[in-house]
Parts: structure tokens; sequence; C-alpha cells
């Protein structure tokens, strides 16, 4: 009989029951394995990043305790923690080429404009690709791994406040960018609703955006 329950699969993976871990290694796999792939933006890496996560979590896992997080919370904050590491050792920031760490469909329109066609999905990435190194990993979190706010700030160290706050100028910023790119066009006389659907706007062309991100090449399923 599955059992659907991470609690459950976890309880029995710290007694030492290592088809449990097995479980929990087959369903977060492919997460982490996005998460340190558009972060570190080659495969080799990142298939030797996230074998190092499980190997980590294997060890430690008989001295998990329970604080009220939920076990992919842990998971994704060993592989932070990696990551970081990594871009410590290797002084370099990760680069994913558009064309080989993306790929999209073209069937994407929206109510005002549209801003998904080919073009326009690259200028997207250009602008998403200059963001601050945290900006970025937010993105990936809630877009690639459809984390929560309250999730991603237990990744990152956050509150759940900071984490919505820090996305708001987060999506602030990519539309201000996009408007100079001439991708959402800009309206000074705009009334206030019409400017806060141009935030709805940026926000939808990161939601599809990030859907098709699970298709990256190269992830484990």
């Amino acid at each position: 009989m599955v059992e659907h329950n991470d609690d459950a699969i976890l309880e029995r993976a710290i007694e030492g029951d290592s088809e449990a871990f097995g479980l929990l290694y087959e369903r977060y796999v492919g997460k982490i394995y996005n998460y340190i792939y558009y972060r570190v933006g080659n495969v080799s890496d990142a298939e030797d990043l996230t074998e190092r996560v499980f190997l980590r979590a294997l060890r430690h896992i008989h001295n998990y305790t329970h604080r009220g997080l939920p076990v992919s919370a842990w998971l994704y904050r060993i592989a932070h923690n990696l990551v970081a590491n990594w871009h410590r050792d290797n002084s370099r920031r990760k680069d994913v080429p558009l064309d080989e760490g993306m790929l999209f469909s073209q069937h994407f329109n929206f109510p005002e404009q549209e801003l998904l066609r080919s073009e326009e999905h690259n200028r997207l990435l250009e602008v998403i690709h200059k963001l601050p190194d945290e900006r970025q990993e937010l993105l990936i979190l809630k877009f690639v791994d459809d984390l929560s706010n309250a999730e991603i700030g237990r990744v990152m160290g956050r509150t759940e406040g900071a984490i919505k706050s820090l996305y708001h100028r987060t999506l602030l910023a990519i539309r201000d960018e996009l408007v100079n790119l001439a991708v959402i066009p800009e309206n000074d006389d705009q009334e206030d609703g019409q400017k806060a659907s141009r935030n709805g706007l940026a926000s939808d062309a990161l939601n599809a955006t990030g859907a098709d991100l699970h298709s990256a090449e190269g992830v484990n399923d």
C-alpha cells in the first residue's frame, strides 16, 4: 500500500527504513534537481549536487528534529547551502543559456496583449537573470518548484512576510524593466487600477514562464 503522508514516511526513514527514505527520494529528487540545475546552470554539477543533497540527508536523517516544517523545506535548505558553497568555490554566477535551459510553449495569450511570444520570452528571461541571486532563488522556488511563501521563507531563512515583500518588490522591478524594454506599455495617465493590472501582467508572465521551466533540459522525473 502506497503511503502519501510525508510525516508517516519520514518517521519510518528516521527509524532506519531505507525503503521509506527511497520514497522521499523519489518524491523530491525531481524538484531538488530543478532547483539546483537552475542555480548552477549545468547538468553535471546539478546531478552531483543533487546526489550530495540526498546523501547528506541520509546521513543526518536520524538526527532530524520536527519543528513544524515539512521535510521538503529541510531538503531545500540542504540544497540551498550546497549551492551557496558551490558558488563560493567556483567564484562565478550561474548563467543558464536561454536556448538550453528553457523550453517554451508558444500558445500563451493574455487580455491586454500577447506577452509571451518567443522574442518576449527571451526578454523576460534576460530581465530575470539580471536580478540579484536571492530574487532569482525566490522565483525558482515559487514558479519552478511551486512552493508557498511560507515554505520559501523556511528555505531562505526569512519570515513569510519578508518573502511576500521581496516578491512584491521583485515583480515591480521586473515590470519596470519590461516597460523599459517596451514589452509592457507605459502610460503615466493610467488609473491606479490599470497600473496594478500591469503588475498582474508581470506576475502572469512569470507564472506562465515558471510553468514551462519544468521542461528544462535534463530534468529528472
